[in-house]
């Protein structure tokens, strides 16, 4: 399938959401096409984290459709709708992460649940994906509590990268981080997007953070509009993050095979391709 013939990986049409006697959106239109960056923005109540919740499924629509990588998420059957989800990770606002669990098996969480890995592969796994959020294999020991706000937001992120997802979808990532906290986390997203080939789909207050990363914006209007979508122009980006200049050394991530490769990297390609395998093989049962 070509590029011009790839559907989109989020679609809403004519999507109307109310709460209690609120109407939240009207009529909000939004594609979001492979391989981009969007961020959501708006006030407190306009509706950002209830679009998220939406194409999670985990709350349907008043009126209007949701369409994931093609297909309808209402009109699929429970083991369809299933499948497409495993094609997402989820960020949420303040980690969510499992207070009574080390780091380790925080990440390893969905991979235990595809029911298809054994020990080896996830161990494996879940060192690679805390070498690309810049952690060391001994941070999987640390419990949550013992972490610090930017620490919690890496193995968030870690977690939600362990499924080899498509689409990404983070919630307020720097809420509560500092400005140099902040600007790491975006350099790092910026990178991962870059290497992953990821879709991201961001909410957030944080407008530097925005400028940052460069992305397309969709502005919510506050609550009297809040169904109009306004689309406001790029912004460049400096040269860190341009199209063709080398990345950092430190995005490197180790893998058994080679000892030193980056995720590119030949010895990397059957690890996603086994955790797909998997994801298609629970979507057949």
């Amino acid at each position: 399938m070509t590029g011009a013939q790839r559907p989109a990986v989020v679609e809403m049409r004519d999507l109307s959401s109310v709460i209690g006697d609120r109407c939240i959106h009207r009529n909000l239109y939004l594609r979001v096409e492979p391989g981009q960056i969007v961020g959501l923005v708006g006030g407190s109540g306009s509706g950002k984290t209830t679009l998220l919740r939406q194409i999670l499924g985990l709350i349907r629509p008043a009126a209007g459709s949701v369409d994931l990588f093609g297909e309808s998420l209402a009109a699929a059957d429970p083991v369809v709708q299933r499948a497409m989800l495993r094609r997402l990770g989820m960020l949420f606002q303040g980690g969510a992460l499992f207070s009574a669990l080390p780091v380790f098996d925080n990440i390893a969480f969905p991979l235990r649940e595809l029911k298809a890995l054994d020990d080896d592969w996830i161990r494996h796994l879940v060192h690679l994906k805390l070498a690309m959020v810049e952690l060391e294999p001994e941070h999987g020991k640390l419990m949550p509590a013992e972490l610090s706000g930017g620490m919690v937001k890496r193995v968030a992120l870690a977690r939600a990268l362990a499924l080899e997802p498509e689409l990404l979808l983070l919630d307020e990532p720097t809420a509560g981080l500092d400005p140099d906290r902040s600007r790491s986390f975006a350099e790092l997203l910026r990178e991962l997007q870059g290497e992953l080939g990821l879709t991201v789909i961001m909410v957030t207050h944080d407008l530097d953070t925005l400028n940052r990363l460069g992305l397309r914006r969709m502005v919510e209007r506050l609550r009297i509009q809040a169904g109009d979508v306004a689309l406001l122009p790029r912004r460049s980006r400096n040269s860190r993050t341009r199209p063709g200049v080398p990345r950092p050394e430190r995005l490197a991530a180790t893998c058994v095979e080679c000892g030193a490769c980056t995720f590119a990297c030949p010895s990397n390609i059957p690890i996603v391709q086994l955790i797909r395998t998997a994801k298609d093989d629970l979507r057949r049962t």
